[in-house]
């Protein structure tokens, strides 16, 4: 397998606090590459759960917090690790639906 040895933008995803709900809601389309860093913050009123497959609750985001994984910082031997392409990035609310504020995703994909 061929790995990439550029890193691009991706568009910045976004979701506006209106419609975070307690159900997993896709932020954006599905990551165009594999990504290498992803951010995520969290300028609501509320905490916000992370989910990578719309299920099950993976991170959570503080209000007013933002959280950054640079996943090809871990390699092993010469492969770095990648979150693949065609995944999407889910969010829903802790409980207490947020009344103000966005979530935002940001990522840097492989090319």
């Amino acid at each position: 397998m061929a790995y990439p040895k550029k890193a691009a933008f991706e568009v910045l995803r976004s979701i506006a606090f209106g419609a975070i709900g307690v159900n997993y809601t896709a932020v954006g389309d599905s990551f165009s590459g594999p990504v290498r860093l992803i951010g995520i913050t969290n300028t609501t009123n509320e905490d916000l759960l992370f989910s990578d497959d719309g299920v099950n609750d993976k991170i959570i985001i503080p209000s007013g917090s933002g959280k950054v994984f640079d996943v090809t910082a871990n390699r092993t031997n010469q492969e770095n690790l990648l979150i693949p392409q065609g995944k999407f990035a889910y969010i829903k609310h802790n409980g207490v639906a947020p009344t103000s504020g966005s979530c935002y995703i940001e990522c840097i994909i492989g090319e």
